[in-house]
């Protein structure tokens, strides 16, 4: 039986696609440099080898160049080829010619050259590394970045790129972790946590991320510590403080904490008889919760007007009117406000300038803000050490950066006595 095909006229024509946007931006400088990119690195590869050898390519070997062998200065050996390597930079991806050579040793045998310039495996430039987690940092997910780089990079960097070049920070994360804080010159510590989701086992788990901000004689706010925890109990803030004593941090002057029972704990065993300050803010936010939302404007107004008076007289006889108007209005409120004792008011200790940074968590506030704005692309981080190294990162980073804090001019003033009367 006879077959019969159909051929085509023609061979298909290729489909044509509608330019996108960018694709007509042609810079004629950038070619020019990107287009001279691979003579160049070769150059440089050449000469770092014709250093090593002590004579060119081709050249004859000098009298004297075997008297220092198996040194930089006068290895002896021999060219054999080259090998195609791949790279990519922030010019973009080339493929270079790698001069190869082996080197003889005092042994009797050769060995192979490896370039200083251009290491064993390596296929990024430092400076694309740094673009690429900077990019990271900036706001973006592990797929994105590589949309997002597209044009700089040719459509060279994928999600795993991303990833592979985010675990290189993690050596810079060790140092930190590990570094010594005898000479940090802390006047005042602020402690505060906050919560992050993260996969464990496969599932997403919520975790606590420990933070601890210092403020050094001159104002300077300075990242001191953090640390994945499951929760903000006793021993988790007792392991922080314990890491940070033993890295030889100095005894603080002042402590601003938000409050909770675990943070006390462990603050009592370690430097008890510091002045703490126990955030405003956060027991503003207790006070709310025990009225219902009708009381809400009515409790704020009363006391804002006691926390942010103008001196601690006026703060010890708001204090009292607020007690005896809410013991007969709501009683639950009062209780929680004298729940709080004279943490609440360790800021009228301090000078007058300071008051406004000494009496709120609210410098460790701002970074969790940011932190969580950072991480909004991603529902769940991959692991609880990275949420750990992304928060630090941010600030090592210069992508978050912390001013010194209001009235830096009085620090070396020591708190003083209570000037409060607790009595309602």
């Amino acid at each position: 039986m006879k077959k019969h095909t159909t051929q085509p006229d023609s061979a298909p024509l290729p489909v044509e696609t509608d330019p996108q946007l960018f694709d007509n931006w042609f810079d004629p400088i950038e070619f020019g440099v990107r287009s001279r990119v691979r003579d160049f690195i070769e150059t440089m590869m050449e000469e770092e080898l014709e250093a090593v050898l002590s004579r060119p390519r081709y050249g004859r070997i000098a009298p004297d160049a075997g008297k220092e062998a198996g040194t930089a200065e006068g290895a002896t050996g021999h060219r054999h080829g080259h090998r195609s390597r791949s790279l990519l930079g922030t010019f973009g991806p080339v493929e270079v010619a790698m001069p190869r050579a082996r080197l003889n040793t005092p042994d009797g045998g050769t060995t192979e050259w490896k370039s200083k310039a251009l290491k064993a495996y390596q296929r990024r430039t430092i400076a694309a590394d740094a673009v690429i987690a900077a990019t990271y940092l900036a706001g973006t997910n592990t797929r994105r970045v590589r949309r997002a780089l597209t044009a700089l990079f040719g459509g060279a960097v994928s999600k795993d790129t991303v990833s592979r070049t985010w675990r290189k920070v993690k050596t810079d994360w060790d140092a930190w972790n590990t570094r010594s804080l005898a000479d940090e010159p802390i006047v005042r510590l602020i402690l505060d946590g906050t919560v992050v989701r993260v996969r464990l086992d496969r599932k997403a788990t919520s975790i606590s991320l420990l933070v601890v901000l210092g403020v050094r004689a001159d104002g300077q706010k300075v990242l001191l510590a953090i640390k994945n925890m499951g929760g903000e109990s006793a021993e988790a803030w007792r392991s922080v403080l314990d890491d940070l004593t033993r890295r030889g941090l100095q005894r603080p002057e002042f402590l601003i904490v938000d409050g909770a029972a675990g943070l006390d704990s462990a603050i009592a065993a370690v430097w008890d008889g510091v002045p703490v300050q126990r955030c405003t803010v956060h027991k503003h936010r207790n006070l709310l919760a025990h009225a219902p939302e009708r009381l809400h404007e009515e409790i704020t107004a009363d006391y804002n007007d006691m926390i942010y008076a103008e001196t601690s007289q006026l703060i010890e006889a708001r204090r009292k009117a607020f007690i005896r108007k809410w013991r007969i209005k709501h009683r639950a409120v009062a209780d929680s406000l004298e729940e709080a004792g004279a943490r609440l008011f360790s800021f009228t200790r301090l000078p007058q300038e300071q008051w406004k940074s000494a009496r709120t968590t609210n410098a460790i506030e701002r970074l969790h803000e940011e932190f969580k704005r950072r991480i909004k692309t991603q529902t769940v981080l991959p692991s609880a050490e990275t949420a750990a190294m992304l928060f630090w990162a941010l600030l090592a980073s210069g992508q978050i950066n912390m001013r010194k804090v209001d009235g830096w001019k009085t620090l070396a003033a020591k708190p003083i006595a209570q000037p409060i009367d607790l009595a309602a």
